[in-house]
């Protein structure tokens, strides 16, 4: 009897205590990597929180919009008006064939220095929402665990556990129109 003292005794396990040196305690493993990976989670996404825009950054967002589509819009009515009216649009062209070489490359600058800068910009707002998606799947993971546990199929559905009043009552018959019906299909 003493000598199983000295192995279990005082509230301690000489026996796991020996085993956790030589292995990993499985379970204190696997709680130590879910506490890393959700803390590094919950730093991803607090880096990339999605800061809620005011009236003045939602009206200069659509004022960003506007140059692409009246660029598009711009081209295809220098065309429709060089076949409506050949000598009004070889009068604008000869003007254009006076802009310096210069000029043309500056505003070729200015064009792709805005079109880059909106790609960019809008590429990290993408990244962001992209994290802070990722933030949130745990407790979609947990959501749809959750659900899954109500189908009719899971396995201990309708389990009672320890409650015996719940136990009795499951167990109980009652007066059931269609169960009636199908018992006395039956005979």
């Amino acid at each position: 009897m003493n000598w199983l003292k000295l192995f279990f005794g005082g509230g301690r396990n000489a026996v796991v205590e020996t085993a956790e040196a030589f292995m990993e305690n499985t379970e204190a493993g696997a709680q130590r990597r879910a506490d890393y990976a959700q803390s590094a989670l919950g730093q991803f996404g607090a880096e990339f929180q999605v800061p809620r825009k005011g009236r003045f950054d939602r009206f200069m967002d659509g004022l960003n919009r506007l140059p692409r589509p009246l660029i598009v819009i711009a081209v295809f009515s220098l065309f429709a008006s060089a076949m409506y009216d050949p000598l009004w649009f070889a009068e604008r062209m000869q003007g254009l064939v006076l802009v310096p070489d210069p000029l043309w490359w500056l505003a070729g600058t200015v064009v792709a220095f805005y079109f880059g800068g909106r790609f960019q910009m809008k590429s990290q707002e993408f990244s962001q929402a992209i994290a802070h998606s990722t933030a949130r799947l745990p407790q979609v993971l947990d959501n749809i665990r959750g659900i899954r546990a109500l189908r009719h199929d899971s396995p201990g559905v309708a389990e009672t556990g320890t409650d015996t009043a719940l136990s009795q009552a499951a167990t109980k018959p009652t007066d059931n129109a269609a169960v009636r019906a199908w018992r006395e299909g039956r005979k």
